[in-house]
């Protein structure tokens, strides 16, 4: 039977949880395929049973909370956002298995996966190191570095989706994701060389290399729809909602383009099953950013979305936040490379909007300019940092 007594209380807290929960098992899924881990895929598909009670209690707690038609109608639409992340965290789980059914994975895959848009190491803390001895949320290190550790394993036991209290020790294996930029600093309080920089691709790829280079571009745009899906609507931007919609289908492109390369690429690769993981890599970036469109479909319908929606996005784990940069502030007149705001604020932007314009996934180029409204999720942290560099520098 469902215990409802350990369980959230209240349809906002359910939403919050299964929020937090779907995009920690997307990290935790991409992450066992990037370092061959059954351990974590295990604990992705454990997360996959927390998801199904909660889906439980939405339906249970949105059946009760409905009196009139109204509150139905409201009820509908959050119903469909908590079924479309309950949807990403299936996708996520069937990420894992390809893992748990010894589905082969090319290293191609595995060396590509590094050059999404935010990244994941794996790291262990030195004796004497910044990290060693630290409690997690006295170092703010998202914030100060662009990086979240989402995952800690002290000896033989995992440690998933760790909280400000949780101690960091010599000898932990940490799992950090961020942006690029971040990934410097964070190796300088390990007290570790940094990296250096992969050799760029060659010009001639074959269709392997094109296949393997596209299903990291449709990682970056599902967890971008999914982002945005949110952002539209926290903010009720049909806009936003419409560039989801036109990412869904894009993806629908893609997905078609890469079954041909990968047709293409069996005719000389020796062992062909190692292109089955590929295909199975597609159908679930596809399948997230189909759940990002189930959710913003609550706005195409013109479904009412109840303020307690804000609510869910500002308490959840990580949160959206639209940010204007104002006149003589640190930001204006800046490129985000300049800026290196994964690294300074832990912030990733989604969009920024330039009058009527948007400019969606923006890259390094861009410049911000004032009037320039920054939408970014991050640590609450992060937020006022961010808020901070895009205040006049006099204030």
């Amino acid at each position: 039977m469902f215990d409802l007594d350990r369980q959230p209380v209240n349809f906002k807290n359910v939403l919050i949880e299964m929020k937090d929960v779907s995009e920690l098992m997307v990290d935790l899924a991409y992450s066992a395929i990037l370092f061959e881990s059954k351990e974590i895929a295990n604990e992705v598909v454990n997360l996959e049973e927390t998801m199904n009670l909660l889906l439980y209690q939405a339906r249970i707690t949105s059946i009760l909370g409905a009196r009139r038609l109204e509150e139905a109608e409201s009820m509908s639409g959050l119903l469909q956002i908590a079924e479309g992340a309950e949807r990403i965290s299936n996708a996520a789980s069937e990420i894992a298995m390809v893992l748990l059914k010894d589905i082969r994975i090319p290293a191609k895959m595995r060396l590509a996966l590094p050059e999404a848009e935010e990244v994941t190491i794996r790291a262990e803390i030195e004796p004497g190191c910044d990290l060693d001895g630290v409690i997690i949320g006295d170092i703010r290190l998202q914030s100060t570095t662009g990086m979240r550790i989402i995952a800690i394993r002290r000896g033989r036991f995992w440690t998933y989706d760790p909280d400000k209290e949780t101690s960091l020790k010599k000898g932990d294996i940490i799992l950090a994701k961020g942006p690029e930029d971040g990934i410097g600093p964070l190796y300088r309080l390990l007290g570790v060389p940094e990296p250096s920089e992969e050799e760029e691709i060659e010009q001639a790829l074959d269709d392997l290399d094109r296949a393997v280079l596209l299903i990291v571009e449709m990682k970056n745009i599902s967890e971008l729809a999914v982002g945005l899906a949110y952002t539209a609507l926290l903010f009720d931007s049909r806009d936003i909602a419409e560039e989801v919609v036109w990412l869904n289908e894009r993806m629908d492109s893609m997905r078609l383009q890469l079954e041909l390369w990968v047709l293409e690429a069996a005719k000389r690769v020796e062992h062909v099953e190692y292109l089955r993981g590929l295909l199975h890599m597609s159908a679930f970036a596809d399948a997230i950013c189909s759940s990002a469109f189930s959710i913003v479909d609550v706005i195409m319908r013109d479904i009412e979305i109840p303020p307690i929606f804000q609510k869910i996005i500002r308490e959840s784990d990580e949160i959206i936040s639209r940010i204007e940069v104002k006149e003589g502030s640190f930001l204006s007149g800046k490129t985000l490379k300049e800026a290196s705001l994964g690294a300074v604020t832990g912030m990733v932007v989604l969009a920024i909007k330039r009058g009527d314009k948007w400019i969606y996934r923006p890259k390094k180029h861009v410049r911000l300019y004032e009037g320039d409204y920054i939408i970014a999720k991050g640590r609450r942290d992060g937020e006022c940092r961010l808020l901070a560099l895009c205040k006049p520098e006099d204030e």
